[in-house]
């Protein structure tokens, strides 16, 4: 796994570094060599450098200075004269470099500079670092959608210009970046907000040959999970295999509205590979979603007038849910009254327990200033995965929207420290996803925008039930567990789009292709082991 860190974070790791002997100073130009390297590996004959007033600036000079040398045709654009830039490294650096044989563009127009990006093999983006945040001032708020708009390939600096580095928020304008060569550490803005739009392949340079050693010594706003971190899911079904040794699922979603929202999670979690899968819905629906899934026992549960849980479900549904590895609740379900004692109700038993959609919503309208503020609703001895997306987990937590990763994972944070148990797992959902433990926040590989679509978060829950009813409750890290079914959703996103397109992908697609995304999460992290091996790692 790969530390994610915030942007005072990076500030103390430079500080440390600082103090274990290796200088800003030399920081600076080890990241402008990364970056050259980065870009010469491009093969370009001719490069353009859009530097801004900071040390981020610097790095690009650093960068322009070592591709000249190799022999590319270099520009450099900077605001102001090397002699007037306020960054005293930054302005050692560009005086360096500036004598030399690169042609430099003091403050060019928005059509000089287009016309020079264009005629770029590839522009280096060093305009604005890390400490950016807030609205663009001029030049910067002419030059980025310039070089937006010339078309050009763009490799961004630690972050694309601006981008906020730990929201991930774009006010106005940010360069779209096809490479970002980010240093140190990721910076969580990038998995945030709009930063997956904009940040294009990241690539990081660790700079310093002591990092493993010195990272811990700062929080990590979370961990990349790479596919390798997975390898232990990977198993083979044995030979002496049965339908409920494969584990058991009881699907406690559906309403008289809403019955597709059952049947794409009950069928998920068989694909995910549980050998037995029930659904209890409503009476109301429970003959269409027998029709629907002929493999598939469907209990039907006495409904209220308008086809959602009645006042009886509670007790009948809790006295099943004893005989399953694992429980699923909320889909479709609405928040109707009956439906509120399913959840306070099935908290109570003991087996993991999965809440998904209207399930949260339930437990948000049983707690009054938020469910951290009465941790007793929810704390049990059994595991609990909570799944909301920003606005369910904003009413979870009783505050305003949010907005961004960051804000996401410290609400999430909330609700599992009030609880402090080890097996509570809040999967925040966004444009990349958060899983939150007590003691761990590990962000899975992000799906792509074709999973925005309405019924995916039901088979994200479904996939999640197999996953944990596979495992029959023997895990060490059930956040990592459910960082495996993340991942595998995700590439169902991605197997549906070269299906279908992008724009045409929905929920059921994805449904039919869980079994290709966990060959494919497979395939992957054997790659990583071959290069890993390749390297000499």
């Amino acid at each position: 796994m790969r530390p994610v860190l915030g942007t005072d974070e990076i500030a103390r790791l430079e500080d440390i570094i600082e103090k274990e002997g290796t200088s800003r100073a030399e920081l600076l130009e080890l990241a402008g060599e990364f970056v050259a390297g980065i870009v010469w590996d491009m093969h370009p004959s001719r490069v353009l450098v859009v530097n801004g007033f900071g040390n981020n600036g610097g790095d690009g000079w650093v960068a322009a200075d070592i591709l000249q040398q190799k022999g590319v045709q270099v520009d450099v654009v900077s605001p102001v004269e090397p002699d007037e830039i306020p960054s005293a490294l930054a302005r050692h650096v560009a005086r360096r470099t500036a004598g030399r044989d690169v042609t430099v563009h003091v403050g060019p127009s928005r059509d000089e500079l287009i016309e020079l990006a264009r005629e770029a093999d590839v522009v280096i983006d060093g305009i604005l670092g890390t400490g950016f945040h807030g609205s663009l001032r001029a030049p910067f708020s002419i030059w980025i959608p310039a070089l937006n708009e010339s078309g050009s390939r763009i490799v961004s600096i630690d972050v694309p210009s601006g981008l906020d580095s730990q929201t991930g928020h774009v006010v106005e304008a940010c360069v779209r970046a096809d490479v970002t060569a980010t240093m140190l550490a990721p910076k969580i803005g990038l998995y945030s907000g709009d930063g997956p739009e904009y940040g294009g392949e990241l690539i990081c340079g660790e700079l310093y040959d002591d990092i493993d050693e010195v990272i811990g010594d700062v929080d990590h706003a979370a961990e990349i999970v790479e596919a390798v971190d997975l390898i232990d899911y990977f198993t083979e079904l044995p030979s002496n295999v049965n339908k409920y040794s494969r584990g058991s699922v009881l699907v406690v979603a559906g309403s008289a509205m809403y019955p597709g929202a059952a049947m794409m999670a009950a069928k998920a979690a068989a694909r995910a590979g549980a050998g037995y899968v029930t659904v209890a819905a409503p009476d109301a629906c429970a003959n269409l979603i027998r029709m629907a899934l002929p493999s598939v026992p469907v209990i039907g549960i006495p409904s209220d007038s308008r086809g959602c849980f009645g006042a009886a479900a509670r007790s009948v549904i809790c006295e099943i849910a004893e005989k399953y590895d694992c429980v699923l609740c909320g889909p479709g379900m609405t928040t109707a009254s009956g439906c509120m004692k399913v959840v306070t109700g099935l908290l109570e038993q003991d087996v993991p327990l999965i809440l998904d959609a209207d399930a949260l919503n339930c437990l948000s309208r049983a707690s009054i200033d938020g469910v951290d503020t009465n941790p007793d609703l929810y704390r049990r001895e059994s595991a609990l995965i909570l799944t909301p997306h920003y606005r369910e987990l904003s009413r979870l937590v009783d505050c305003d929207d949010i907005a961004d990763m960051g804000a996401a994972i410290d609400a999430a944070q909330r609700i599992v420290w009030a609880a402090g148990s080890d097996n509570l797992v809040v999967v925040a959902k966004g444009p990349s996803t958060a899983i939150v433990g007590v003691e761990s926040v590990y962000v899975p590989m992000s799906g792509p925008a074709s999973l925005a679509t309405a019924g995916s978060g039901d088979v994200l829950a479904g996939i999640l039930a197999g996953t944990v009813a596979a495992s029959h409750g023997d895990v060490d890290d059930w956040g990592l567990l459910t960082s495996y079914a993340v991942a595998i959703h995700s590439y169902t996103g991605y197997a549906a789009a070269e299906a279908m397109g992008s724009r045409s992908v929905i929920a059921t697609d994805l449904v039919d292709l869980v079994g290709s995304a966990m060959q494919l999460v497979e395939d992957e992290a054997y790659r990583e082991v071959r290069q890993a091996a390749e390297k000499g790692e």
